[in-house]
């Protein structure tokens, strides 16, 4: 493991919380998943449990109607909202006006610490648009956002959507990642294809995730911290959604620890990107992690 690997993760510990007997409900993170659609309702499932089972205290799941029926059988410990909408099988999207769209979805927002977008989202032209708007309103409360998946597309259309925030985690698969950088018209130097530090230093704020066999975690002020232990190959579908849970309950903490809930937070702010970094470097580290059966890390990863 690199110097600067274990310099984040080291900064992601002291982000994981006590269990102090002076906690209560909600202070731990609240968390939502913004996805899930007819035809993808394990997608935001997966965020949103992984999300829970790593102890982020409330997780939420928006959706469209028909999905919600569906997630709320999976999980009693899930809130689902039936928020979303997809556009009208007999009708163009803009018989459905969009404000009526979006309304519900952004009155929450203040209830959140942490957006999710993308898991099961689908490409439906009333559903991306509504994520265009709830990203916009998300920025307005300062709310920290893991974008992926489909939600991607709406930053490929939109890239000042997330230009300049640095509260937002983009995590693109290979093929995302590329369609990113075309779009941004990001080059790699010296001819060679572009990495996840030339995405980031493009966007100028969030932090970029770039999946593959070893996944790559940059900023765009600082060299990026390649997540290369031994570990689950990542080949099934649901894993990066899983990815996404497990940044947004690190972002959860983060926003915790800045506000002085526990330890030390000097000279942090809410848009310190150390604490980004590690944040997303954390949950892409236990994305990845290799487990025995007894539960406990394998011997091989410590030596």
């Amino acid at each position: 493991m690199s110097a600067a690997a274990k310099e984040a993760l080291g900064q992601a510990r002291r982000m994981i919380p006590p269990l102090l007997p002076h906690f209560h409900k909600g202070q731990l993170g609240r968390v939502a998943v913004i996805g899930g659609s007819k035809d993808y309702t394990g997608a935001p499932y997966f965020s949103a449990i992984a999300s829970a089972k790593l102890g982020c205290d409330m997780s939420h799941v928006i959706c469209t109607p028909a999905a919600a029926a569906v997630i709320k059988t999976y999980s009693p410990n899930l809130m689902v909202h039936p928020l979303m909408h997809e556009s009208p099988a007999d009708g163009p999207a803009t018989s459905t006006p969009l404000s009526s769209a979006t309304a519900p979805i952004i009155d929450l927002l203040p209830r959140l610490h942490v957006l999710v977008l993308g898991p099961g989202l689908g490409r439906d032209v009333l559903m991306q648009a509504t994520v265009r708007e709830v990203i916009q309103a998300a920025r307005n409360y300062r709310i920290p956002l893991v974008i992926d998946a489909d939600a991607l597309l709406a930053v490929e259309a939109n890239p000042e959507l997330v230009q300049g925030y640095p509260l937002a985690v983009l995590t693109p698969n290979v093929r995302e990642f590329s369609r990113l950088c075309v779009e941004l018209g990001v080059k790699g130097p010296d001819g060679k294809e572009p990495g996840a530090r030339d995405l980031a230093r493009a966007l100028d704020g969030p932090v970029v995730v770039q999946k593959g066999r070893e996944d790559l975690v940059c900023v765009r002020t600082a060299e990026g911290v390649r997540v290369d232990i031994r570990g689950a190959p990542k080949r099934s579908g649901g894993q990066g959604d899983t990815l996404t849970g497990a940044i947004a309950t690190m972002l959860a903490w983060r926003r915790g620890y800045i506000e002085g809930l526990w330890g030390d937070s000097s000279g942090k702010n809410a848009e310190d990107s150390e604490t980004m970094l590690a944040a997303a470097v954390a949950g892409a580290f236990m994305h990845v992690f290799d487990w025995n059966d007894e539960g406990e890390a394998d011997e091989e990863q410590e030596k």
